[in-house]
């Protein structure tokens, strides 16, 4: 019997051809896995907790978001305001659990304002102090025109957003440091702890010292300035990660050599150098994105 052994090649040559084919799809599923086993977590599923320091420059505007509810921190400069009603709209956010003024300075309610006249709002929170600024009676010129109150929580109430658990640290009445007025939260979600501190300083940190300050993020106080972020008050909170919001080039040179030295062994991320930073977690993990976001006016 003879064997056509050109045939025979053909059919090798198919069969290792095809060999190899499979051995490459059975190679990429492996790699699809490991990529989806290595990432941490997932930017569309509603089973996280996101927040995102926006980038308004020598500012603060914090966006929270866990279950498809928002809640707003500050709403940087007057020249933001619009620039941050457009952007919440492109994500289709109609209605904000709660907003926070932390404190009465033209860099955290500038955009109060637009915020307040463009979205439904069913807490309003800010400090009990009040300012003759322009900025701040355009704030209360809004809240009236909404037939809108705004309160001022106690300090160690707690308010939810989604599974996210708020404490309230602290809130003041000091006239003569407005700074010092700022309501500083800590967030709870699963195991993962977060803390946002307007722009408390010193004074504010030491008489808060005593409660349960750990958080895995810090929102550095007052834009990193040499005035907040003391020694005892950074063991304390002991984070892994320091977001600061502060513009480039601004004229107070924010944030000071003394308290980057200070986070030195914590991963820094700033809106001055990487724009608008969001920090995403499950509760358990944390991934950090950065992107740019016409924001800044």
């Amino acid at each position: 019997m003879k064997l056509n052994m050109k045939k025979n090649k053909t059919l090798i040559s198919f069969l290792s051809f095809a060999a190899i084919i499979l051995y490459t799809l059975l190679s990429n599923d492996e790699i699809t896995i490991e990529k989806q086993e290595n990432k941490k977590t997932d930017s569309n599923n509603t089973d996280v907790v996101k927040v995102e320091y926006i980038d308004v420059g020598q500012a603060d505007a914090i966006l929270i978001e866990n279950n498809k509810k928002y809640m707003l921190i500050d709403a940087g400069n007057n020249e933001d305001g619009d620039l941050l009603v457009n952007y919440f709209k492109d994500k289709n956010i109609t209605d904000f659990e709660y907003v926070v003024a932390t404190h009465p300075h033209e860099d955290h309610i500038g955009g109060m304002d637009n915020i307040i006249k463009n979205f439904n709002i069913k807490n309003y929170y800010m400090p009990d102090c009040y300012t003759t600024t322009k900025t701040f009676e355009e704030l209360l010129d809004a809240l009236e025109e909404k037939n809108l109150s705004f309160e001022t929580p106690d300090i160690d109430s707690e308010f939810v957003l989604g599974d996210a658990l708020f404490k309230v640290l602290y809130t003041g009445t000091d006239k003569r440091d407005l700074n010092n007025t700022s309501i500083v939260l800590r967030m709870t979600y699963k195991d993962v702890s977060f803390m946002f501190t307007g722009d408390a300083t010193n004074v504010t940190e030491k008489k808060i010292l005593a409660k349960d300050l750990q958080s895995d993020v810090l929102k550095v106080g007052h834009h990193g300035s040499q005035y907040s972020t003391s020694d005892e008050f950074l063991d304390k909170v002991n984070p892994k990660y320091a977001i600061i919001s502060v513009g480039t080039g601004n004229v107070y040179d924010h944030p000071k050599d003394i308290t980057l030295n200070k986070l030195k062994g914590i991963e820094v991320h700033r809106t001055d150098k990487e724009g608008t930073i969001r920090v995403i977690s499950d509760g358990k993990n944390i991934d950090i994105e950065t992107f740019k976001t016409n924001t800044n006016g």
